[in-house]
């Protein structure tokens, strides 16, 4: 499948006095690397996100960026440390006894002391770092909406580049076949001129004509392409399987230009030729453009 790894999106929702906001970015990169940016009380359910990314996109470098907002006024806590109260009056009582200070402690004086008061969110389940079922349950929803959304988005893009793709594969399949022509040609012409240069040595240092006609099928046999060919023909069915099938594919693509390139160069050292020379390097260009889209490929 090709999918690109370039996309955006974006997606609010809200709910039950809440509201999340995701935006996810994604760009080019060899492996997945998922960048996170939430608030603080997303802490405990950032691993849960990281598995959310993973489970739809394979590779690229994805930012994703999440906003938590309250739309209403959420209900509160508030605890008074008995204790400390208890201690404080007691101290101020002492105080008095000995005529340091005057006056009862009043209720302005309490909410002036420091960690006398302390006031938070009322939480559902015990501890600082539970999370409200209800935000859970939205920030699923909302994660999954918007990389879903980008998961089309580089789908349409992929759409692009695959027609791209194929376009510049039928072209180098083109000059494959130019190769392959060009090659058969050049070999018989060489073995027509070894022979025509054997038969016009004079007559007494001919050697034996099998031994001959032997190391002329063996020289002409250093610039024959046929395996090249074929596996280059077998690579460009191989892209097209891979193109074509449902797995993201573009580390395996890129590893197919690879071998490509490596077959057209071991094509032009063997045919001979300037119309060979000029096919050869049209076909090197090709490529290179190839592995160019190709690294724009998940």
């Amino acid at each position: 499948m090709i999918r690109s790894m370039t996309g955006f999106a974006a997606l609010s929702r809200e709910g039950n006095g809440e509201k999340v906001t995701v935006t996810i970015k994604s760009v080019n990169h060899r492996f997945l690397d998922v960048q996170l940016k939430a608030p603080q009380i997303l802490g405990p359910v950032e691993s849960h996100l990281r598995a959310l990314v993973q489970q739809r996109v394979s590779r690229g470098r994805i930012e994703v960026q999440i906003g938590v907002e309250m739309t209403t006024t959420p209900a509160r806590e508030v605890t008074l440390d008995e204790a400390l109260l208890a201690r404080l009056t007691q101290l101020l009582a002492d105080a008095r006894a000995r005529g340091l200070v005057v006056g009862e402690l009043t209720a302005s004086d309490v909410l002036r002391i420091p960690q006398l008061l302390d006031i938070r969110l009322k939480s559902s389940e015990p501890g600082p770092a539970a999370l409200p079922p209800s935000l859970s349950a939205l920030l699923d929803v909302v994660v999954g909406e918007t990389l879903d959304a980008l998961v089309v988005m580089r789908a349409t893009e992929g759409r692009f580049i695959q027609a791209d793709l194929d376009t510049r594969l039928a072209t180098i399949s083109g000059f494959v076949t130019d190769l392959d022509r060009i090659a058969r040609e050049g070999q018989e012409h060489l073995e027509a001129r070894l022979r025509q240069r054997l038969a016009e040595l004079p007559p007494d240092i001919h050697g034996d004509p099998a031994a001959i006609a032997q190391e002329t099928v063996r020289f002409v046999a250093r610039s024959d392409v046929d395996e090249e060919i074929v596996r280059m023909r077998g690579h460009a069915e191989h892209w097209r399987g891979l193109s074509d099938g449902p797995e993201p594919c573009g580390r395996k693509l890129d590893f197919l230009v690879q071998e490509m390139n490596r077959e057209i160069n071991t094509i032009g050292s063997k045919v001979e030729g300037a119309r060979a020379t000029e096919v050869v390097i049209a076909a090197k260009a090709e490529l290179e453009r190839l592995r160019e889209q190709v690294q724009n490929v998940e």
